[in-house]
Order: structure tokens, then C-alpha cells, then sequence
């Protein structure tokens, strides 16, 4: 895992060149003046980053879980915003490609690999953000078709993305009354709020997805009736190591622009670098990233083998990596003195994308949450055998 093959070492570079090239010069541009390049999009499928993890015959690059880690990060270092919603994206096509039928793959897949379409995901609403079992969006049955009412908050990409997973109730209160729909945005009744205002991401638009009379034709159902949610949360596991991907490679890239400007200023008399306390921080951020990086490769790792403890393991890296980046970006600007305020710089751009890594695809608070669960069942075990 830790040496990589001639062709993962081609991968990733492949990754980090696009970003050098088509991101990081435009990132500060496109924070600024709230542009979702589109056309940027699929020059990054063209390269097969629409569809990285999904299976070959409909158009996926099929590459590994920890392949999918070490691209996110690259990008990551280009512009966080772009390189999130690449990696929800992801999340969609993956959804569709594992849970949907062969119809529903050929006839939905191909044009989101190639990004030709964009997909957003719909989960969260106005009341219901970490209690996403108590979504109140429903779809009830109507002949062969069932009819959409509610509202999806915080949807990334929405207004421009043209094809919708949505999890809606179909039955009784809780988890198991959901069901997962594929929604075209040309339906009748699909409409978008404005644009959030928003501290960070600004280079994708973020709005509310309003479901009126909506209706989806039964066949457009994403697996059984009822196994909504458990497609919406096997869809987060992957989610969250690539935000946690996202993140490793926002705060490398801060960390780089510290190290340069610490080289470079003057103060007292010799270079910035020179001083041992401020190595000392250099020194104790490189830990801390190289910590995140490899508890998420190890946890992209036991995604990929379908691992017995992968949801613990993507909740902690999820959890540490985003905690982790935010603090290094941070730091990094403080490194940086009243030159890391400026936007120029692109490190505040940095911080503030960063920061929404620790409240989505699961706050953290939830992610402690889950990694509890399962600590305090193992130890209860235990006990329990003894």
C-alpha cells in the first residue's frame, strides 16, 4: 500500500498534473467570482475522473478505492471546492453503478463517467442533517410511477447537475421507510432555491432541491423499497475518505505555501525558516498529515476488501483527516502573518473550503458517534463471553 506500482505512481501524477494545470491557477478566480467550471469538469473525466471506482463496461476507470484517495488529494492541492464535488460525483455514479439494475447502469453510468451529466445527492434536509433517518421528503405510489413532495437542503451541485439520487419515505417513520430514487432534472416540479451564501466552496453552487408533485417513474426506484438508506450510507463510506482525501490535500498544499514563504521572508536578520520554533510547527504539521494520510489509505484499503470494520474505519479517518486538515491549513495561515489573510495568497481560500469537511458527509460529532458504537459493543462483547 505504502510503495506504489510504475502505474499508481502514473495515476496520481496523471492527478497532480491536471491540478497544477487546470486548478490551482483558477482557484482563487473561481472562489471569487462563484464560477462552477463545467467545461474544467470534463476535461477531469476525460482523464477518467467521473466514474474513478466504477466497473469498466459502462464507461468506469475501475480503479481501487486507495487510488481513489491518492487522486482526491491531488486535486485537493489544486482547489479543495472542485476537487469536493468531483468526489460527490463519484459518490452518485457509484451508488447507481453498485445498487441499480442493468438497465438503470447503461442507461445512467456512461453519461456521468464521461461528465457529460453531473450527479448530486440528496439526503439532507431543512430538518434533517445528523438524524437523516427522520427525512420527511416522501414518495407515495401512483400506477407505475410515485409522486415527490419535499425538500433537500445544502445539495451540492444542484440547479446544474442533471441527474438526482434522492432519498425519500416511502414507508413508516425511521430507516427502513426510505427508498432511493434517480431523479432527471428536467422532471415537472423539480425546482432549486438561490444560491447559498456561503464561508467557503465557493466554486460550486449549492441550493435547496424542491420537490413539487414530482413524478418518477417506479423504475427509476435504486434497489428495493425500503433499502433507500442503507444505499445512502454504504454511498457515505466512500464519501468520507474522499473529503478526508480532500482535505489531506488542501492542508499539503498550505503547508507548501508556509515552507515557501518561510524561505523566502526576512525577519531580524535571517529567514524565517531559520527559527527552530517555527520548524518545530513545520515539523509537528508534516506528522499530523502524514498520520491522516495513512489511517485513510488504510481505511480506502478496508472499503475495498469489504473489511468487517469499514464503516469504524471510515468514520475515524473521516473524523482525523478533516480535523487534521483544518488545523494545519490554519496554522499554516498564521505562518503566513497578515499575508495569509489575503486572498492573493490563496491560503484563507484554503481554510475556509476546509472548514465544511468537518460538518459534512457526517459531522464529527456523528463520526465519534459511530466510532463509540463500536468501541462500546466490542466491550461489551467481551464482558459478555467472559
Amino acid at each position: 500500500m505504502f510503495t506504489l506500482t510504475d502505474d499508481e505512481r502514473a495515476i496520481r501524477d496523471t492527478a497532480r498534473d491536471f491540478a497544477a494545470e487546470h486548478l490551482a491557477p483558477n482557484a482563487v478566480e473561481w472562489d471569487q467570482t462563484k464560477h462552477f467550471p463545467v467545461d474544467v469538469l470534463r476535461k477531469a473525466a476525460s482523464l477518467g475522473m467521473g466514474g474513478i471506482y466504477i466497473r469498466e463496461d459502462v464507461g468506469g476507470s475501475e480503479l481501487s478505492r486507495v487510488d481513489a484517495a491518492r487522486i482526491f488529494e491531488e486535486l485537493a492541492k489544486g482547489d479543495p471546492s472542485i476537487a469536493a464535488y468531483i468526489s460527490i460525483h463519484n459518490m452518485v455514479t457509484w451508488m447507481i453503478d453498485q445498487f441499480g439494475n442493468d438497465e438503470q447502469r447503461h442507461k445512467w453510468v456512461p453519461g456521468l463517467c464521461s461528465m457529460d451529466q453531473l450527479g448530486s445527492y440528496c439526503l439532507t434536509e431543512p430538518g434533517a442533517g445528523s438524524d437523516a433517518a427522520g427525512l420527511s421528503t416522501k414518495a407515495v405510489r401512483d400506477g407505475d410511477d410515485y409522486i415527490l413532495n419535499g425538500v433537500k437542503q445544502f445539495i451540492s451541485g444542484a440547479g446544474t447537475s442533471d441527474v438526482y439520487v434522492v432519498m425519500a419515505r416511502t414507508g413508516s417513520a425511521g430507516a427502513k421507510g426510505i427508498s432511493a430514487f434517480i431523479v432527471p432534472k428536467d422532471s415537472p416540479g423539480l425546482s432549486f432555491g438561490a444560491n447559498e451564501v456561503k464561508m467557503g466552496w465557493n466554486a460550486q453552487p449549492t441550493r435547496q432541491v424542491i420537490f413539487e408533485d414530482v413524478r418518477v417513474p417506479a423504475a427509476n426506484m435504486l434497489g428495493e423499497e425500503g433499502s433507500g438508506f442503507r444505499i445512502a450510507m454504504k454511498g457515505l463510506n466512500g464519501g468520507r475518505l474522499n473529503i478526508a482525501a480532500c482535505s489531506v490535500g488542501g492542508a499539503q498544499a498550505a503547508l507548501e505555501k508556509a515552507v515557501a514563504y518561510l524561505v523566502d521572508r526576512k525577519a531580524f536578520g535571517s529567514a524565517l525558516i531559520e527559527s527552530q520554533a517555527l520548524q518545530f510547527q513545520l515539523a509537528d504539521m508534516r506528522t499530523e498529515l502524514e498520520a491522516a494520510r495513512t489511517l485513510l489509505w488504510r481505511a480506502a484499503a478496508a472499503l475495498e476488501d469489504g473489511a468487517s470494520d469499514v464503516v469504524e474505519l471510515c468514520a475515524m479517518a473521516k473524523r482525523f483527516a478533516t480535523d487534521t486538515g483544518f488545523d494545519v491549513a490554519n496554522k499554516a495561515l498564521q505562518l503566513h502573518g497578515g499575508y495569509g489573510y489575503l486572498a492573493e495568497y490563496g491560503i484563507e481560500k484554503i481554510v475556509r473550503d476546509l472548514r465544511v469537511h468537518q460538518i459534512l458527509e457526517g459531522s464529527n460529532e456523528i463520526m465519534r458517534v459511530v466510532i463509540a458504537r463500536s468501541v462500546v459493543a466490542a466491550g461489551q462483547g467481551k464482558q459478555g463471553a467472559a
